[in-house]
């Protein structure tokens, strides 16, 4: 009976479910999701749909500001970034397991005046975290971005 027992414990161990990969119709729907985002900044659209691309509870990690905490926060974080163009989210990797995946990439784009001209640019990197929904959409759960140029000093009072 003790060695019936130490089997049974030994090969349930050894058939640990491990979730299966992301499958490729994945990575399909979460490139789909950042080419949304990114035509929803081009084109200023509104950041409610921005947001929708958002777990209710998600957050956002933004440079130089504190983090922005679900849905409402993360709208107006968005809402108050200034003008932008030439927005561009490139994927490197876009890894995961069953329900959770991650997107590591880099991003630039330009901040405009109400001219229309380009006051300053950024080029960085990011890294979302995300989860498959019960409807199938793989929604950000966690987004952190930052810059790749050196901070500038700020003038001194």
């Amino acid at each position: 009976m003790r060695h019936t027992l130490v089997g049974l414990i030994v090969l349930s161990a050894a058939c640990k479910v491990v979730p299966p990969d992301l499958s490729e119709a994945d990575r399909v729907s979460i490139r789909a999701a950042t080419d949304s985002f990114v035509a929803n900044v081009r084109t200023r659209r509104d950041s409610v749909n921005a947001q929708q691309l958002y777990a209710e509870n998600a957050s956002v990690l933004p440079p130089n500001s504190p983090i922005a905490e679900g849905r409402a926060a993360i709208r107006a974080w968005m809402a108050a970034f200034p003008p932008t163009s030439d927005f561009l989210l490139t994927p490197i990797d876009i890894v995961g397991r069953g329900d959770l995946a991650y997107v590591r990439g880099t991003y630039a784009f330009k901040i405009v005046g109400p001219d229309g001209h380009e006051i300053s640019a950024d080029r960085g990197k990011y890294v979302e975290i995300r989860r498959r929904q019960p409807d199938g959409k793989w929604l950000i759960t966690v987004d952190i971005f930052n810059s790749d140029l050196p901070a500038t000093a700020r003038p001194s009072r």
